[in-house]
């Protein structure tokens, strides 16, 4: 009786995160949909919903975040951001320390290591670093949006509130925006796309990256010694890189000839300006200066969004989806596989057959969840029966569940429309999609000791 009594103590790293994070949701719910915070509009359900999707940073919303919160539930809503993109870790530590007693620094570096290598948060000893970049980069772009993006807010607190918000927003790739169109009015805004597009960047390509170029930042001017940055930050850095240029370019060209698309009214330099924007923010964010609709957008547009979801952002960033290192590391299996190499070679680098079957499991987890997701929106009919609302097709749902699963936030419409049962299959995407399917499945299946029994090999035919 004594050892069950305790049985708190014996919960591992993945098992305590998954709790905290419930925990946490539990209590910014009923914050969230007290009469300080929001309207009579406003119940559990609505709170709830709110509350996972800003924990997990992924921007889905059932509410008008300007009219149905208050100034507070907007501060709450912008804190839990914080909490679902940089905290999350800060908030295990603290509770595990507290609840097991044990704080020590080994214990922490475990931990830290534990989560990094689930992509939760940064290691321990460095997450004050995390938390300097962080405000220091939201703190500029705030100063920037406020003197010259949204110089059409004639209040001053209001306005500077307002990029405040969306700073926070934009880095931790949450795409919340304080107004019901997102961030439409300011299509033509070239200050207000490039600074949300920068923060969306710097946001998801993780702590990794940023400390490994602020450290060489002397050396990058020098192309011979450019090699001293670490693997993973040039695979990420050019996976980004060209997922950008790829989804700029491919919006362009399938837009560019459908009807009614949502360029097909603009001039090139506003088309140029959109199309970029939209291939950074649907990889992870979720803003958007376009309205977005299946009449808005063609099919194709609609199946190249969807991929550039699921890939996601980096290891260790604010964002979700499978992570752009696992999508690198398929393609140069792929590749190696095809010239019929034993080993995957990345700039003279030999990948570990561990992280390869590893990005294979992840990738493959991930397809079939977010497929199961799209069965369950399939099974009967999931609107909330409100005047107007209609049966929605497929890819509709293909999408939203996507959106959910990769915390990128895009909605067509879809998500305000669903019934309870809808809306539960998103919330549970979004919370899986957050902490991601290994975590997940290290909570419910703890790490057993290795397999010293081998056994002998036989072909399989392909």
């Amino acid at each position: 009786m004594k050892s069950h009594s305790r049985w708190w103590q014996r919960l591992t790293v993945p098992q305590f995160t998954v709790i905290t994070g419930l925990l946490v949701i539990a209590v910014g719910t009923f914050m969230m949909a007290s009469p300080l915070c929001s309207s009579d509009e406003v119940g559990l359900w609505e709170a709830l919903f709110t509350v996972t999707s800003a924990i997990t940073v992924t921007g889905l919303s059932i509410i008008d975040i300007g009219k149905d919160l208050t100034l507070v539930g907007q501060m709450l809503l912008a804190g839990l951001i914080l909490t679902g993109g940089l905290g999350l870790m800060v908030v295990t530590t603290f509770l595990q320390g507290f609840v097991q007693g044990r704080s020590g620094l080994r214990h922490r570096l475990d931990k830290g290591r534990t989560l990094d290598e689930f992509g939760v948060g940064g290691i321990g000893p460095t997450f004050h670093q995390i938390l300097i970049i962080a405000a220091a980069v939201i703190a500029l772009g705030s100063v920037v949006l406020y003197s010259f993006g949204f110089t059409d807010i004639e209040n001053r607190p209001e306005r500077l509130w307002a990029a405040l918000f969306h700073c926070i927003s934009a880095y931790n790739n949450a795409g919340f925006g304080l107004w019901s169109d997102n961030l439409v009015a300011y299509r033509q805004q070239p200050v207000v796309n490039g600074v949300i597009a920068a923060l969306i960047v710097i946001g998801g390509i993780g702590w990794r990256v940023s400390n490994d170029l602020w450290i060489n930042r002397h050396r990058l001017g020098e192309w011979s010694r450019r090699s001293r940055l670490s693997l993973h930050t040039r695979l990420v850095l050019r996976t980004t890189a060209a997922l950008i240029v790829i989804g700029a370019v491919g919006l362009l060209f399938t837009e560019h000839f459908a009807t009614e698309a949502m360029v097909g009214q603009l001039g090139w330099w506003d088309k140029l300006q959109v199309t970029l924007f939209q291939s950074i923010t649907t990889r992870t964010a979720g803003f958007n200066t376009v309205p977005l609709t299946v009449d808005t957008i063609s099919d194709a547009g609609l199946l190249l969004m969807i991929s550039l979801m699921m890939i996601g952002a980096s290891p260790g960033g604010t964002g979700g989806g499978i992570k752009t290192t696992t999508f690198a590391a398929l393609v140069a299996a792929t590749r190696s596989t095809l010239r019929g190499e034993e080993e995957v070679v990345v700039d003279d680098r030999e990948i570990p057959s561990k992280l390869v079957l590893r990005a294979i499991g992840v990738a493959l987890a991930s397809v079939l969840f977010v497929l199961a997701m799209a069965l369950l929106l399939g099974l009967g009919n999931t609107t909330a029966g409100k005047p107007g609302s209609e049966a929605f097709s497929f890819i509709e749902k293909l999408f939203t569940c996507v959106s959910a699963f990769g915390t990128v936030g895009l909605d067509l419409g879809v998500t305000a429309q669903l019934n309870r049962w809808g809306q539960l299959v998103l919330l549970v995407g979004m919370f899986v999609g957050r902490l991601g399917i290994l975590l997940l499945l290290s909570a419910i299946y703890p790490s057993r000791p290795p397999n010293r029994v081998g056994y002998p090999r036989e072909d399989l035919y392909l």
